[in-house]
């Protein structure tokens, strides 16, 4: 069963990730993962990156005149 401290964990091993992936990951629905994120966000454990550029390099699905609009997520840095 999925849970906040494994999709914590996975992010930190990982160092960034998103929704996507992490549902395959664990064979988690996808909603489910996104409010995981959005929990885990909200108690400062995990931050948004910039996505200006895909997490690979070599999106293949979005358009190229067009912005990645997938939210990537990393270890929230402690100030």
């Amino acid at each position: 069963m999925i849970n906040l401290l494994k999709v914590r964990d996975a992010i930190a091993l990982n160092g960034r990730s998103d929704a996507r992936s992490l549902s395959h990951q664990f064979s988690a629905p996808l909603p489910m993962v996104e409010a995981m994120l959005k929990q885990l966000v909200i108690m400062g454990k995990l931050e948004e990156v910039d996505t200006s550029s895909c997490l690979s390099g070599g999106c293949k699905q979005c358009p190229e005149t067009q912005k990645c609009d997938t939210k990537a997520y990393q270890l929230a840095v402690k100030k």
